[in-house]
């Protein structure tokens, strides 16, 4: 890994270069991780390098000075940290580096190849979110993350003091988004961190993501937002292969996985078609219960024997499952204008219609019993005239970890947060 400076009438490099191997120079040994300045003339290797993605030229070096020396022990070698499954499965005695001792020298875990495309990859996923609604006419907004209310309800949210009284940190921007829908923005987006107060210690969930949200007015059906949503997640894969091919091809080498499958238009399903499609595959599930993550994964698996795609949108969830401000179904109560979009089998986007009538408002906050006065600012930005409009909320960390294929959400945050790590 280096800083290459090429002088286009010489022969020869000037790097600022990490040194991944013990170097030899002039008898002089260098530690790993050392940072060298150096001079080179590129010449044809002898036999192929094969530890380098470039693995036709070598560098012959001529003068080295050390910028910066590691002088004590790395916490693990950055050759065992980029070993595959394969490797060990060819090689039963390589050193495996566990993912606690790599999370815990996060900034030497960063050095890996993969660990560098995988970030590009994720900062790849931000730019064309941001491409396509700003194409779209969206504008982007920023919204406060110490609020007063719970935004989404519930107990999974963190308290903090602040100054004589208390506060939150916001589950979503939910409740800004639709006030700027409200304050007829029109269309709206936002990157920017959720905290969630989940004790989930599970391999998919984060206290603390990137939540890629967004909100649009619609004219006359909730399905203008929802298969905006989906034509933007079908541009995100699309640029992402043409694109960042490159970067692709590093994680793939060392967590191997099949691109994904999809439609130019995706796949709808409404709830009572997934309920039945696991029903008919041994599942015990009432028509109105909220899937269980092992039925979202069989239910992954059996679309894509049935209509082979990884990418679908399941609509019209259960109206009891959804939060507060979820549209309910006109014709049904039962249900909701609501949906979830699933990558590879598991989901990375819930949104919904809002709804946008203070009264019927006034009525599903009675209903989930939370009191209407703390959410005051957020009803009367609805009495005061509201158009219709829907959104939803993706995390990052979870497109980017289902796209690639890796089995841990912590592979895929930069310097995760969970229930037992606040640190590095």
């Amino acid at each position: 890994m280096g800083l290459l400076i090429c002088k286009y009438d010489s022969p020869k490099l000037l790097l600022l270069i990490w040194l991944f191997i013990f170097l030899d120079f002039n008898d002089a040994s260098i530690s790993a991780e050392s940072i060298v300045t150096l001079t080179a003339v590129v010449v044809k290797p002898e036999v192929p390098v094969e530890s380098c993605t470039v693995g036709n030229v070598e560098l012959r070096v001529e003068t080295l000075f050390v910028t910066s020396e590691v002088k004590v022990p790395l916490p693990f070698s950055l050759e065992d940290a980029m070993h595959s499954e394969q490797d060990y499965e060819k090689d039963p005695t390589l050193n495996r580096v566990g993912l606690d001792t790599r999370l815990n020298s996060r900034s030497v875990d960063l050095r890996t190849i993969t660990n560098n495309a995988i970030f590009k990859i994720q900062a790849a996923v931000c730019q064309l979110f941001r491409e396509y609604l700003i194409n779209q006419g969206a504008t982007e907004i920023h919204t406060p993350k110490i609020i007063s209310t719970a935004s989404e309800g519930g107990s999974n949210v963190f308290q903090i003091t602040y100054f004589k009284g208390a506060a939150f940190l916001a589950q979503s921007p939910q409740l800004y988004k639709q006030a700027c829908i409200a304050a007829d923005f029109g269309k709206v987006f936002e990157i920017a961190p959720v905290f969630r107060a989940e004790d989930s210690n599970t391999l998919r969930h984060l206290t603390e993501y990137v939540g890629l949200d967004l909100e649009f007015a619609f004219r006359e059906h909730y399905h203008e937002v929802m298969y905006t949503i989906g034509d933007m997640f079908v541009y995100i894969f699309k640029n992402l292969e043409a694109r960042w091919a490159r970067e692709l091809a590093i994680v793939r080498r060392q967590y191997p996985s099949e691109p994904i499958k999809f439609d130019e238009k995706p796949l709808r399903l409404e709830y009572p078609e997934a309920i039945a499609l696991l029903r008919a595959n041994g599942e015990e599930i009432g028509d109105f219960d909220d899937m269980s993550t092992p039925q979202e994964k069989l239910l992954g698996k059996l679309v894509k024997q049935k209509y082979d795609t990884d990418f679908y949108m399941l609509d019209k969830f259960p109206l009891a499952v959804r939060p507060f401000y979820t549209m309910p179904d006109p014709t049904d109560a039962n249900y909701s204008n609501s949906y979830d979009f699933f990558l590879r089998g598991q989901e990375i986007m819930s949104g919904a219609q809002r709804v946008h009538d203070a009264d019927l408002l006034k009525e599903r906050v009675a209903a989930h019993g939370i009191p209407l006065e703390s959410l005051d600012h957020y009803i009367k930005a609805f009495e005061y005239g509201c158009p219709p409009h829907a959104g939803g909320g993706v995390g990052l960390e979870r497109v980017v970890m289902f796209y690639l294929g890796i089995n841990n959400i912590r592979m895929t945050s930069l310097f995760p947060r969970d229930p037992k790590r606040v640190d590095p």
